[in-house]
C-alpha cells in the first residue's frame, strides 16, 4: 500500500518525498519500526513521539506522519531530514487521530467485516466476553475476543498487554479475525481505552455497561469518579444497540446517554422493569459444576438457564451476555451451552487437590468483588472461609484500608500478603490493609511473601474449607520495584497443595 491509498479521503501535506512511497507496516512505537515502515508521531501524555523521528528511520522508517502542531521540528527541518535520508514526510491536522485511521485504512477495514460487541465496566467485563465467546462460537458464529486475560483468534491465544489495546494492534487483530473468517469479535473496553482513543474508528453493533464502582481513580488513570464515568460512557457513541444493567446505581445515567446517541436500549437485572431480568435464582450443581440456575424472562427467550459459576454477579454476567448473543444471532441453544459449561481462567477459577478443601483463585482486586466473591462463598460452604490478598502498589491507598475492612467482615480468617507491589515497599502496603481490618473484629496475620502466604493459607485449611486467593487472577507475573518475576496463583497453589499433601501423608 502506498501512502495516497493509506489515507484516503483524510486531509494531509505532503512536506517532501512522494505520495508513492510503499508502506510495509505502521507503528506508532518507534522502537518497533521495520524496513519500509510508517512511523506515525503521536505527543502523548508524558512522551512527545516527536522526539523519536530520527531513532525511527535509523531503524527503517521510509514515511514518517507529523502533527501539525509539533514543536520540536521547524518544517525547514523536517524537509531537510526527509530529503537527506530520501524519506517521505506528511504533516496532518492530527496525529493522535490518525493513529487509528492510518491503521485502520492499512489494515483494509476490518471493522466493516466482523461484527463487534463491546463490553464496559467496572466488573464483570472478562467474564462477560469469555460467556459470549463460549455462546457464539457454539452458535455456529465463529468469534474471536480482545480483553484483559487475552485476546483470541480461533485456537490462538496472544498474550494481552492492554485491556483495550491501542488502536494499531486492534486493527491488526481484527485484521487477522476478519482473515480467518471469524464473524464477530467480543472486545473489553476499558475506560482508559475510550478515554484515549484506542477504539476511534470502530463501530459497535452492542455495547455493553455492566456496573460502577470505584477503581481506577489517581495516577496517570482518572483524576475523579465524574471523569471515570465520562469516559465508560463515551461507549455508546459509537453503538446501535446498548445493554445496560438497570440495577447499578448510575443506571439512569448510563440510559440517558445511550439514549442520546440514538441506541435501541435493553436494561437487564433483578428488578421490575428490566427487559431482562432473572429470578427464582438457587444455587445449583449439575455434572459436578457449582454454579447457579435461574429463569429469565426476555425478549428472546423465556424460561430456565444454568451457569456453571456461583453467584449472583454471575447471573448478572450471564444475562447480559445473553442479551448481547441474542442481538447478534445467537440461538438459545447455543446460549445454553455455553453458560452451562463456561470456564474463565482467574475468575473463581478451581485449583485441583486431594486435601478436601477448595481452593479458588480470582482477580476481585477492590472491595466491592472481594465483598460479592466472600459473599458467594459463605453460600456454598458450611466451613470456613480463608482469604489471601494484597494490593497493588502506585495505586489508591483507599482501595487497601476498604479491601482490609472487606475480608475482616466477611472472611473467617485473612493471610495478608503482596500483590504487585511495583515501586512500593510491600511491608508498607500491608500496614494500609491492616488498618481496614482492625476496623473489624476480623481474625488475620500477614505474610509477605506471597507464595508462602498462599501455602500458609492451604496448610491451616480442613476438609470442606474454601480457600480464596484473590487479586491477581490470570495474571502470570509479579511486579516489584527492580523486577518482574513469574508468578501464577493457580501454580502456585497446585504446588502448595502437593506439598502440603505430602508433609502430612
Amino acid at each position: 500500500m502506498d501512502v495516497k491509498s493509506i489515507f484516503e479521503d483524510k486531509s494531509y501535506r505532503l512536506i517532501t518525498g512522494s505520495s508513492n512511497t510503499e508502506v510495509k507496516s505502521v507503528e506508532f512505537d518507534s522502537r518497533k519500526i521495520t524496513n519500509g515502515g510508517l512511523f506515525i508521531a503521536v505527543k502523548g501524555f508524558t512522551v512527545d513521539g516527536h522526539q523519536y523521528i530520527n531513532k525511527a528511520i535509523e531503524l527503517g522508517a521510509t514515511t514518517i506522519v507529523v502533527d501539525d502542531n509539533q514543536d520540536v521540528f521547524t518544517e525547514s527541518e523536517l524537509k531537510a531530514l526527509g530529503d537527506e535520508k530520501g524519506i517521505t514526510v506528511v504533516s496532518v491536522p492530527d496525529s493522535h487521530e490518525a493513529s487509528a485511521y492510518i491503521p485502520q485504512s492499512f489494515f483494509g477495514h476490518p471493522e466493516e467485516q466482523v461484527e463487534l460487541i463491546g463490553v464496559t465496566g467496572t466488573k464483570g467485563k472478562t467474564t462477560i466476553t469469555f460467556m459470549l465467546l463460549d455462546i457464539m462460537n457454539k452458535s455456529n458464529k465463529p468469534s474471536g475476543l480482545i480483553g484483559t486475560v487475552c485476546n483470541v483468534i480461533g485456537d490462538e491465544r496472544i498474550h494481552s498487554i492492554h485491556t483495550t489495546p491501542e488502536a494499531r494492534d486492534t486493527y491488526e487483530l481484527l485484521g487477522k479475525m476478519a482473515s480467518k473468517n471469524l464473524k464477530a469479535c467480543i472486545m473489553e473496553v476499558s475506560s482508559q481505552g475510550l478515554k484515549l482513543g484506542r477504539v476511534d474508528g470502530l463501530k459497535f453493533g452492542t455495547g455493553c455497561f455492566t456496573n460502577f464502582y470505584e477503581d481506577h481513580i489517581g495516577g496517570n488513570e482518572h483524576p475523579d469518579m465524574e471523569d471515570y464515568l465520562f469516559c465508560k460512557l463515551k461507549l455508546f457513541e459509537r453503538c446501535e444497540n446498548a445493554v445496560i444493567n438497570l440495577d447499578t446505581p448510575v443506571s439512569d445515567k448510563v440510559i440517558a446517554k445511550a439514549r442520546s446517541c440514538g441506541c435501541k436500549i435493553y436494561t437487564y437485572g433483578t428488578s421490575e422493569g428490566a427487559d431482562i431480568k432473572a429470578f427464582n435464582i438457587v444455587n445449583s450443581t449439575i455434572d459436578g459444576r457449582a454454579g447457579t440456575k435461574f429463569e429469565i424472562c426476555s425478549p428472546w427467550y423465556n424460561g430456565e438457564l444454568f451457569v456453571a459459576m456461583p453467584g449472583l454477579f454471575n447471573v448478572y454476567n450471564a444475562i447480559c451476555a445473553l442479551a448481547a448473543a441474542f442481538l447478534s444471532g445467537a440461538d438459545i441453544a447455543g446460549i445454553k451451552d455455553g453458560l452451562a459449561t463456561i470456564k474463565v481462567p482467574g475468575r473463581l477459577q478451581h485449583v485441583h487437590n486431594d486435601l478436601g478443601i477448595t481452593i479458588l483463585v480470582d482477580y476481585a482486586h477492590n472491595a466491592a468483588s472481594l465483598e460479592n466473591v466472600l459473599d458467594t462463598l459463605k453460600t456454598c460452604t458450611e466451613g470456613r472461609v480463608i482469604s489471601v490478598f494484597g494490593c497493588g502498589g502506585d495505586r489508591s491507598h483507599t482501595r487497601r484500608y476498604e479491601m482490609g475492612e472487606v475480608s475482616g467482615n466477611k472472611s473467617d480468617y485473612t493471610i495478608i500478603t503482596s500483590d504487585n507491589p511495583r515501586t512500593e515497599n510491600p511491608d508498607v502496603i500491608i500496614s494500609h490493609i491492616v488498618v481496614g481490618m482492625e476496623k473489624t473484629s476480623g481474625k488475620y496475620e500477614t505474610v509477605v511473601d506471597r507464595r508462602e502466604a498462599i501455602k500458609k493459607a492451604i496448610s491451616i485449611a480442613n476438609p470442606g474449607d474454601i480457600v480464596l486467593i484473590a487479586g491477581k487472577g490470570h495474571e502470570d507475573y509479579q511486579i516489584f520495584a527492580d523486577r518482574t518475576i513469574h508468578f501464577d496463583d493457580a501454580e502456585v497453589a497446585l504446588e502448595a497443595a502437593l506439598e502440603v499433601k505430602e508433609e502430612r501423608s
